[in-house]
């Protein structure tokens, strides 16, 4: 009796050590034993020991396995170790699960790998896959941008206020790399302002707008994007300043008359302004020949006096010189009276 009563104390100890064993194995049990039920009763079944590793690992095994029934359910071979994997590189598990099971029914070619490099790189991998089957529609150029119109210049210098919409499809093969949204309404925008730029006139955009899409989509736009572009579509399109104007044609011809019209009075006026001058021109040229003649008519009577002083003149011939001058006088006067 004392020999028990001296062993009572270890006898307690293990059990008490065995109790709380069992409780701390118990409560593992507990913890895992819904999602090993939901593993098995899906179809889609995970070891105990595998939902500890994950707990062990830092993993949440209720991701994994929620994961993992998904695509079991939806015919998709998907084992726990690319899950845990993928979900120890920080990604969304079930993003791309669900990603890969609606490429499955929409008969797209992605795998795990690509899907998870997708998420890695921060792109909603499921809502690619939805945008690769439904394309959706941005606009161009982007209104959160501060403008609502494009503003480009035909040929004949009428500017023109144009809007357009771009419907995209993701392209699964460049998402990892390829450029954004912004990059495809940088380049749609620049091309419908180069389209419209070598239109020979306005009224060419307003008459068949789907010249300039089309010019625009043939392009290749999409090259090193993230997108395939299905269609591009002029929303709006009008002339700046004369939106409120009923009659845009009368007005703008109307602007235009008056244009050329002081355009040919500046011309005109440069006309005037260059005859003036030439004018003036002219006159000094005169005055500068008269010149020469009075510089010339005062070199006669030196030359009559060297002549004198020589001998070459006598005083007769001299007189007979003044005489056909005033002879001359005369008759220059008398025809000037009639």
């Amino acid at each position: 009796m004392n020999l028990m009563l001296a062993a009572s104390p270890v006898v307690i100890g293990i059990v008490i050590v065995v109790g709380i064993f069992f409780l701390i194995i118990l409560s593992i049990f507990l913890s895992f034993v819904n999602i090993w039920v939901r593993a098995f009763t899906s179809g889609s079944r995970v070891s105990f020991t595998n939902l500890i590793g994950m707990k062990l690992r830092g993993i949440k095994p209720k991701t994994i396995v929620d994961a993992r029934i998904q695509a079991e359910r939806a015919g998709i071979d998907m084992p726990t170790g690319p899950l845990e994997a993928h979900y120890l590189a920080g990604g969304n598990v079930i993003n791309v699960c669900r990603a890969l099971i609606a490429a499955d029914k929409a008969n797209l070619e992605l795998d795990f790998e690509r899907a998870a490099a997708i998420d890695l790189a921060g792109r909603d991998v499921f809502e690619a896959v939805r945008t690769s089957v439904n394309p959706k529609v941005i606009d161009c150029p982007d209104p959160h941008g501060g403008t609502n119109m494009l503003d480009a210049v035909s040929r004949d210098g009428i500017r023109l206020l144009v809007k357009a919409r771009v419907t995209v499809r993701a392209n699964l093969e460049r998402l990892v790399g390829g450029a954004t949204e912004e990059t495809i309404i940088a380049r749609v925008g620049q091309g419908i302002v180069s389209a419209i730029g070598s239109s020979s006139t306005y009224k060419d955009v307003l008459e068949n707008p789907d010249n300039i899409s089309q010019k625009v989509l043939g392009a290749g736009l999409d090259a090193q994007t993230a997108f395939e572009i299905v269609s591009i579509d002029i929303a709006d399109v009008s002339v700046a300043g004369v939106t409120d104007v009923a009659n845009v044609g009368a007005l703008l011809e109307t602007e235009r008359a008056e244009a050329d019209k002081k355009l040919r009075q500046a011309e005109a006026e440069g006309r005037r302004a260059m005859a003036i001058a030439t004018e003036q021109e002219m006159k000094a040229a005169v005055q500068e020949m008269q010149a020469k003649v009075i510089e010339a008519q005062s070199e006669v009577p030196k030359a009559i006096a060297g002549a004198f002083n020589s001998g070459n003149l006598g005083i007769m011939d001299f007189y007979r010189m003044q005489n056909i001058l005033a002879d001359t006088a005369m008759r220059e006067s008398l025809s000037e009276g009639e």
